[in-house]
C-alpha cells in the first residue's frame, strides 16, 4: 500500500505536489479488502526542492502511533529546465 501511494504522489511535478499539499492530506484507501489511513505532507519546500512525506497505518491504535512511512524528494528545475545537483 505504502508503495503505491509513494509512486502516486512521486509521479507529479514538484509544482502540482505543492499545490495538491497545502495542507496536509489525509485520506482512506481499500487495498485487499482492508482500510488503509494514508497521510501526505510537505516536510520542506525550499528553492532547490520539495521534501514530502507519505505516511500509512491501518488505523488500529499500535500502528497510527508508528505507521510507515516513505519520504521523498522532488528536485525543482532551474529556470534554464536543468535539474538541480
Amino acid at each position: 500500500m505504502l508503495d503505491s501511494e509513494v509512486r502516486r504522489w512521486s509521479a507529479m511535478s514538484c509544482d502540482q505536489l505543492v499545490s495538491e499539499l497545502r495542507n496536509l492530506q489525509a485520506y482512506e484507501v481499500e487495498f485487499d479488502s482492508k482500510n488503509y489511513q494514508v497521510e501526505v505532507q510537505i516536510l520542506e519546500n525550499v528553492d532547490k526542492h520539495v521534501r514530502v512525506l507519505v505516511a500509512v497505518d491501518d488505523g488500529s491504535l499500535p500502528a497510527s502511533l508508528s505507521p510507515v512511512t516513505h519520504i521523498f524528494v522532488c528536485q525543482k528545475l532551474l529556470p534554464d529546465n536543468r535539474h538541480t545537483a
